[in-house]
Parts: C-alpha cells; sequence; structure tokens
C-alpha cells in the first residue's frame, strides 16, 4: 500500500464490504481496517460479521457495522442501503459470489438464477446505486469481484463464468466512464485461492497443479490495484503468465477436464 492515511484519505471515512463473514471478503475488511477505514461488514451470516467486527474493533479502534444480507435476493441493495444511508462511504467491495460446477444441461433453471443474480446482477445493482454517490463526492472507489478465466468461459460452470465475464465487462466500462468523475473502479479478477470453497469445489489446496494464492496476497494486490486505478487485477506473478502466455482455448480445455474429473471422484460408487 501507499500508505496508511493515503489510503483512508482517498477512500474513506468509510468502506462497505460485501461478502465479508469469510474469505477474501473477511481479508478486504481486515487490511481496510488495519488502514483505518470504517468497514461496513455485510453478508448472511450475522454471527461471523458481528465477531469479525468486534475483532476489528477492538484491534485497530476503527468502527464497523454489521448488515445481515442475501445479495442474491432482488431488493437486497435497497435494504442494505437503508442500513447504510446515514455513512459517507467512499469505497465499495463487492465481493459477494459463487460457484457450483457441475453439467450445464442438468442445471436447475431456478437455482441458475439464482446465482445470476449474486454473481453478476448485485453487482450492477451496487454499481449504479453507489456510483452516483462516489462521484458527487468527487474521489473513492468501486471494487467488483470477477473470477480468472471467466471471460472466456469455464466449462461445466458456463452460468457461474458468463455471470463473471459480465462483471468483467461491466467494471471495465465503468473505468473510463467514472474516472473523470474521480472515481476509481478495478475488477479483482481471482484466481485460484486458498478459501473454503476450494473444498466446496472438491479440490485439495496441497494436490492441485499450482499452488493456490492467500486471501492476503489476493487482497494486498487488489488493494494496491484501486489505489493506482487499474481496470484489472489478476494477483500473482504465475497467475498473470499463464494469462497472457497459454491460448484461450487452450486454458478453457484444461479447466474443462480439470472440472470434469472433479465432479467424476464426488460421484458415489
Amino acid at each position: 500500500m501507499n500508505g496508511q492515511s493515503g489510503l483512508s484519505n482517498r477512500f474513506g471515512p468509510w468502506a462497505l464490504v460485501t461478502g465479508a463473514s469469510s474469505g477474501i471478503g473477511a481479508e478486504f475488511a481486515r487490511q481496510l481496517a488495519a488502514a483505518k477505514l470504517n468497514v461496513v461488514l455485510a453478508a448472511r451470516r450475522e454471527a461471523l460479521l458481528d465477531q469479525l467486527g468486534h475483532d476489528l474493533q477492538r484491534k485497530f479502534g476503527i468502527e464497523t457495522r454489521s448488515v445481515r444480507v442475501d445479495l442474491s435476493e432482488p431488493d437486497a441493495v435497497s435494504r442494505l442501503d437503508a442500513a447504510v444511508s446515514d455513512l459517507d462511504i467512499g469505497l465499495v467491495v463487492s465481493n459477494a459470489g459463487t460457484g457450483n460446477p457441475g453439467s450445464f444441461l442438468h442445471e436447475d433453471r431456478d437455482e441458475m438464477l439464482r446465482r445470476f443474480r449474486l454473481n453478476a446482477l448485485s453487482h450492477l445493482d451496487l454499481a449504479h446505486h453507489f456510483s452516483p454517490k462516489l462521484a458527487v463526492r468527487g474521489c473513492g472507489g468501486l471494487l467488483l469481484g470477477g473470477a480468472m478465466g471467466a471471460a472466456h468461459g469455464i466449462p461445466f460452470m458456463a452460468n457461474d463464468a458468463g455471470s463473471k465475464a459480465f462483471v468483467q465487462s461491466l467494471g471495465e466500462s465503468l473505468h473510463i466512464e467514472l474516472k473523470r468523475k474521480g472515481v476509481h473502479v478495478t475488477v479483482l479478477v481471482v484466481p485460484p485461492t486458498d478459501t473454503a470453497i476450494l473444498a466446496k469445489f472438491g479440490l485439495d489446496p496441497n494436490t492441485m497443479p499450482i499452488k493456490p494464492m492467500s486471501p492476503r496476497q489476493c487482497v494486498e494486490e487488489a488493494i494496491r490495484a484501486i489505489e493506482r486505478n487499474q481496470s484489472l487485477c489478476l494477483p500473482g506473478t504465475t497467475n498473470r503468465l499463464m494469462s497472457a502466455l497459454i491460448p484461450a482455448g487452450v486454458a478453457r480445455t484444461m479447466m474443462g477436464r480439470m472440472i470434469e474429473q472433479m465432479l467424476a471422484k464426488q460421484i458415489p460408487a
């Protein structure tokens, strides 16, 4: 980082972090609190938010506010706004999202739409709601959570990849539009990261071809990127090299094979 005071001056006094109960979202909250920003913690699991908020207040001497909200619900952003309308929020970290590997042919449509609302529409709603407020302030930031490989498609995660590809295009477009208003916009292209979602996918970090990144490094690089107003941030030198050197079609085929093999291991004998 360029220094705690600089981060707080540009993006303070409050930051909003969605998906803050665990993983990358909780790490964003910790690092922003360490930089002396007050933090709104938003997610479904209120008890985890309250515990994290208590820890951040005690350790860093900042204020926190917990907001229980399910961002897959259509009215989530309006309910979130009602809980934070009295705060001067200068940084929005739209991090909530999930994935569910499986065959598109066997996916339940209602479940796909629920995940699409979480993975894509919640980011659109948050950006549309908070961007005008940030523009009026004349400074601030919007960070949207994408996914590595999504822009080129991920077989057996077609819906989830498509939703994150939307987020990446949205963020890169807003980067240009909002720059002239003094608002930084960055898409964090999340690489394989050592969080609970790996276990959900049936992946063991110790046996993966490339060691997953720590949430700490992922978030450190993302915060540096939004400070510099980079449109995209793909953390990790190895990840950037792979993205640059491996043709999209080859990467897509490799991902499809890996996920298909993973799914085959989950089928009971």
